[in-house]
């Protein structure tokens, strides 16, 4: 007999989640049921266990809650209508649910559908912080071989680096600036450094350069030491709300500045700078057009990330992780992953 209940980490509020047996979720028309084999943990799941994010705020969220959209499992259901060749194939998710019918869906632009679900974020879609998750078959990507659980559940953060990095529009012979050395950051940063541009990354003065350094990004700088060179392209990969401005003033006039991160405040930047040299402004929302190349990015080993990976831990830590407690024996990377198959 089947089992009724599974293990999932619930959010009940600002600062409180706990493990509880939720239902196991059916494979409904068009979808597919997943054994959960690794989930990441981001900032944007930390915004949502203190409270800070503006989806709870806005109407789109609320608790309760299960968090997780950076994951990758297996296929071991499939709902009416779907190819049973998906059972038993290893697979990540796009976190973006379009309606498919808008007019942004019929122009391929279904992550920024007004309508969309969004994996683990919006009310609607239960993220993957559980043994399984179901989710539309067409939302699903296959993972070959080369690609493990691990890299399968960095394909997410992945998408949105690489993204950033194309939107950069730079190569070889050019320089580009990262701002923000966390996990999208150094993503983007390898992404950048595989094209052949010269990266910069710069951090907080209270963030040792040691990990970006063991990376092979030797030009690690803080806001005090960033040296007066010229950038060719600069990626805002950070939370703070007075960087932006700080990204538009380093860049090359007819460079390209990319806003990727999101602070808890406003940000300001002056238009007149912006037009008067010439600049381009990108915003990447979602890494949904870029996960089928960071798949084969990971599978050819033109990026490896999984030096980023500090811990993998079971369901029961995450509570922890997302209030920020160290995790005993974690490297120094700055993502943790859960595995919940773990005791």
């Amino acid at each position: 007999m089947s089992r009724a209940t599974m293990r999932a980490f619930v959010l009940t509020g600002p600062r409180e989640g706990e493990v509880r047996e939720v239902p196991v979720p059916d494979a409904v028309a068009g979808e597919v049921v997943v054994d959960v084999e690794r989930v990441g943990v981001c900032g944007t799941d930390v915004e949502f266990f203190t409270g800070e994010m503006a989806y709870l705020h806005e109407g789109h969220s609320s608790y309760p809650m299960r968090l997780g959209h950076e994951w990758s499992g297996t296929v071991r259901a499939v709902g009416e209508g779907v190819d049973p060749a998906w059972l038993g194939r290893r697979v990540m998710g796009d976190t973006m649910l379009g309606d498919r019918t808008c007019r942004r869906c019929r122009r391929g632009r279904q992550h920024v559908c007004e309508r969309r679900q969004e994996v683990g974020i919006r009310d609607g879609r239960p993220g993957a912080l559980a043994e399984r998750i179901a989710v539309p078959a067409w939302s699903l990507h296959v993972l070959p071989d080369r690609v493990d659980a691990a890299l399968g559940a960095l394909v997410e953060p992945g998408g949105n680096a690489l993204r950033a990095a194309r939107a950069a529009d730079v190569g070889p012979g050019d320089r580009a600036l990262v701002l923000g050395p966390g996990t999208i950051g150094l993503l983007t940063a390898m992404f950048l450094r595989a094209e052949g541009v010269e990266v910069h990354l710069m951090g907080r003065a209270d963030e040792s350069p040691a990990f970006a350094r063991a990376l092979g990004f030797d030009r690690t700088w803080t806001e005090d030491t960033l040296p007066d060179l010229p950038f060719d392209a600069v990626v805002d990969a950070s939370n703070a709300a007075h960087l932006p401005a700080l990204a538009l003033d380093r860049v090359e006039p007819s460079g390209r500045v990319v806003y990727i991160g999101l602070a808890g405040n406003p940000s300001r930047i002056d238009t007149r700078a912006l037009a008067l040299k010439d600049v381009t402004a990108v915003g990447v929302l979602s890494a949904s057009p870029g996960l089928a190349d960071t798949i084969t990015a990971y599978a050819t080993g033109t990026v490896d990330p999984r030096p980023l990976v500090a811990a993998t831990v079971g369901l029961d830590r995450v509570a922890d992780v997302l209030a920020g407690h160290p995790v005993e024996g974690a490297g120094p990377g700055p993502k943790i992953h859960v595995d919940p198959t773990l005791p």
